[in-house]
């Protein structure tokens, strides 16, 4: 491979930007295998899942059966992921979450490929800048059941101006259920009896062609 190609002379002359996406797993890989170079191995990895999101939700057990990889080299990169995530959720903090499509940003790569339904709140201040996270329940692979009263107490313990109710759909399909716009009209009800702000209900699921990867009850009409 010629000198300006290789992945960590590549880095160190154009930066980490101009990587692909299997160049930069390749530098965690480290080293090929007989017919398939690191950067192969990545490729065939992202190929396999569909996305980087999809693969770095896979347990280390997994990745370490693939190909090329090993419990050593899944290590790596399960830890380059989480460190990932760890940055995304600490740039939570500093934009206002005050669009679907921040709202999915900052939080559909920790959600969006969770093997079960899990529903969090998400409690913001008067500048709509995030405060807390509080998982509420996590329920079987097609749903999960959430009180209008278990979703209130994280906004109220922290004494928030307002709150983002967010869920995940295993299925990638984010279009919500008759138990999702029951749930979502009861938690309005309540939020306006302790005059808490409600944001949003966000489904997060996953793009594909002709669909997006999240729905907002805000977007739909059923939040004011």
């Amino acid at each position: 491979m010629p000198f300006d190609e290789r992945p960590r002379e590549k880095l160190a002359l154009l930066g980490p930007g101009a990587l692909s996406n299997s160049e930069l797993m390749a530098l965690f890989i480290s080293t090929g295998i007989k017919g398939h170079s690191a950067i192969d191995i990545g490729r065939d990895l992202i190929s396999k899942y569909g996305s980087m999101s999809a693969l770095g939700s896979m347990p280390v057990s997994a990745l370490a059966k693939e190909k090329g990889l090993g419990m050593a080299k899944a290590s790596k990169l399960a830890a380059a992921f989480e460190l990932g995530t760890r940055v995304a959720r600490e740039q939570v903090h500093l934009l206002p979450l005050d669009t679907p499509e921040r709202i999915l940003e900052s939080f559909g790569p920790q959600m969006a490929h969770l093997a079960q339904e899990q529903v969090v709140v998400v409690t913001v201040d008067t500048r709509l800048k995030h405060q807390g996270t509080t998982i509420i329940s996590i329920g079987t692979v097609n749903e999960s059941n959430a009180h209008p009263r278990e979703i209130l107490r994280p906004v109220i313990t922290r004494d928030a101006y307002g709150f983002i109710l967010i869920h995940n759909h295993p299925s990638g399909d984010p279009s919500p259920s008759r138990s999702d716009e029951s749930t979502t009209r009861r938690v309005v009800e309540a939020a306006n009896l302790m005059q808490v702000r409600f944001i949003d209900h966000i489904i997060i699921g996953k793009p594909s062609p002709g669909r997006s990867a999240y729905y907002s009850f805000r977007e739909a009409g059923l939040i004011a």
